[in-house]
């Protein structure tokens, strides 16, 4: 299958280039500077020329803090861009991969959402990504809009390597306790998104993310203990940590749909790419 694959040099998108390329199919891989997504004619022509059979959208504004004070252009990416994406593969017979976040969610809750839960973002990220679901579904009928959550993998910033940064820097690090969520590695992620780009059919939104839950303390604990470093994780709370966008307090993901694809644990994916990570450094 000819797969074309939006924002590929980002820390996603070459996690899907990846895998896609080495379950076999024939992939057209697109970095920002390829493909400006908000540009909808030059949309148009790409994926008229490229002809390819589904499109996985990675393309996307991923700053959340930087969306507080930018929220016009990164609604301009994450909303009326995917819906420009979403309108190219309808016009030229693809099916449309799309990826959406957690924070679609105001994260009041204390179990996990699924897809059917009510969406509230409380920031400016969210709700840009939000538009971008509704610019997709109203677009494109062929379309999975994938919800996930606390990527972290090569090639872009993640939790995971400013934790290993910080473990060689530092004897102790504070990480907060006060937000759960499903840590998710690129690369089992990727091998999900390349699932459902060949499932033409299953429709709809999708939650998948790593299995389990956990707070970014206990990972932060996770990844030290997996990379074999002796930095001490000292807990403390989000009111310690002012940042310019509130963050989800609870943004663990599930399915209720059986056609969505079941990810390994989270500790996996820490495991994976922790041993990724120090099989590359040397």
């Amino acid at each position: 299958m000819r797969l074309l694959v939006t924002g590929a040099a980002g820390m996603l998108g070459r996690a899907v280039v990846t895998a896609a390329t080495r379950l076999g199919h024939e992939v057209v891989a697109l970095s920002r500077a390829e493909l400006d997504i908000t540009d909808e004619d030059h949309v148009q022509r790409i994926v008229g020329a490229a002809e390819p059979r589904a499109i996985v959208n990675c393309a996307a504004w991923t700053d959340v803090d930087g969306a507080e004070t930018a929220e016009a252009t990164a609604t301009a990416i994450n909303g009326a861009g995917a819906g420009n994406v979403a309108r190219a593969a309808t016009e030229h017979g693809a099916r449309v991969v799309h990826i959406s976040t957690d924070y679609v969610f105001n994260g009041l809750n204390d179990v996990p959402w699924v897809e059917s839960d009510a969406v509230a973002p409380i920031g400016a990220y969210g709700r840009s990504k939000l538009e971008g679901e509704r610019e997709v579904a109203a677009a494109a009928p062929e379309h999975a809009i994938v919800r996930t959550a606390w990527l972290f993998g090569a090639g872009g910033r993640n939790f995971v390597d400013t934790m290993l940064a910080l473990g060689e820097e530092r004897e102790e690090v504070s990480v907060v306790t006060d937000q759960v969520g499903s840590p998710t590695w690129t690369a089992h992620l990727a091998e999900g998104l390349v699932e459902l780009a060949e499932r033409r059919g299953d429709v709809g939104i999708f939650h998948v993310a790593g299995a389990g839950a956990c707070t970014w303390y206990e990972l932060a604990v996770e990844v030290f203990d997996r990379a074999g470093m002796s930095c001490r994780v000292r807990p403390t709370t989000s009111e310690q940590f002012v940042r310019p966008a509130r963050r989800p307090a609870y943004s663990v993901l599930a399915s209720e749909r059986d056609e969505a694809p079941v990810l390994p644990p989270w500790q996996d994916g820490v495991a994976g790419y922790v041993a990724e990570t120090r099989v590359g450094s040397r």
